[in-house]
């Protein structure tokens, strides 16, 4: 795999980055709820009753196991089939940016209109991303 076909693979890696920040401020939400005495360890078992402290922050964490699904799949697809060109690895930048902005804006509470532009752009992003992949292997 050449040096343009692993650029590809940054992307993926900061996204990654981001699912492990979203985990550790999971734990470190979690925890203030239940020292604060607003949560029990207990409840946390099946994630049901979760706190308002930590609740947008589950939520995001959720989210980065959906839609990137499909971003990590067509990265690798990219990176097999020679099709991580200039275009494909800024449409994933792009994407990883998309995410990192709506986790800001979810895990802060923010609202619903903000992160529906930024899951959208994301969206649009993703779906160029796929029709790249398609383009190249029919070409």
């Amino acid at each position: 795999m050449s040096m343009t076909q692993t650029a590809i693979i940054w992307p993926m890696i900061a996204h990654v980055l981001l699912v492990y920040i979203v985990y550790v401020l999971v734990l470190l939400r979690r925890t203030a709820a239940v020292k604060a005495g607003n949560a029990t360890v207990a409840q946390f078992r099946e994630n049901q009753n979760e706190p308002s402290e930590s609740i947008f922050v589950r939520n995001n964490l959720a989210n980065q196991f959906e839609l990137p699904v499909l971003f990590h799949a067509v990265c690798l697809a990219l990176a097999v089939t020679g099709g991580a060109t200039g275009l494909a690895v800024t449409l994933a930048w792009i994407f990883i940016a998309s995410r990192y902005a709506h986790a800001v804006v979810h895990i802060r509470g923010g609202r619903i209109g903000h992160r529906q532009k930024l899951f959208g752009l994301g969206f649009l992003v993703l779906a160029i991303m796929w029709i790249v992949l398609a383009v190249q292997i029919v070409s």
